[in-house]
């Protein structure tokens, strides 16, 4: 990846970057470098404040803690970085709306982002059983809602619902998470 920043420097060519990792501090360097030209930013997805539940949904990615330290990493640096809140969870995670928003301003995020559990194809068979296996008290709630989100689908593909979903439960979760962006001040746009 390193190798590619320094051309897009070279060239100054925007970029963003979006991830779970936290491998993006390694590049730091040429990230504020072209950030103070308004070239470059950084999207960090945060799942979860809950580092158990993070450990099992996510088991190759640091931790939460870990995920708000490059958070904090990129905004000192001077480059612009969104928490993004994805996936969230209905009756699983989104109970952590609030904290985790107030936990990306704390951590130096500019913006703030959100996208509902997507299931696209072959993913909702694997999550189901997931769910079933780790958390089988919840398993039949989480999905009633996931669905409710999709059309009374595990997955919506149609453009403008399937990042965002619809109904009900959509509704509720973007309507408390705008609350909360507002609250924290959070609110800058973000490409």
């Amino acid at each position: 990846m390193r190798g590619v920043l320094e051309v897009l420097q070279a060239f100054r060519h925007p970029v963003g970057i979006a991830t779970k990792g936290t491998l993006v501090e390694r590049d730091v360097d040429i990230l504020a470098d072209m950030a103070r030209d308004g070239l470059a930013r950084v999207g960090i997805s945060v799942t979860t404040l809950d580092a158990e539940l993070s450990r099992k949904m996510e088991p190759r990615v640091p931790t939460p803690a870990r995920r708000l330290r490059a958070i904090e990493v990129m905004a000192e640096a001077g480059v612009p970085v969104r928490m993004m809140i994805s996936p969230i969870v209905p009756g699983l995670t989104d109970h952590d709306i609030e904290a985790l928003v107030a936990a990306g301003r704390d951590a130096g995020a500019q913006g703030a982002s959100m996208i509902p559990l997507r299931l696209p194809r072959e993913v909702a068979q694997l999550w189901q059983d997931w769910l079933t296996d780790h958390y089988p008290n919840r398993a039949e709630r989480v999905m009633s809602k996931v669905r409710d989100m999709h059309g009374g689908k595990a997955y919506e593909a149609e453009f403008g619902h399937r990042m965002r979903g619809q109904g009900v439960w959509a509704d509720l979760l973007q309507q408390r998470f705008n609350r909360a962006v507002a609250a924290a001040g959070l609110t800058k746009t973000m490409p």
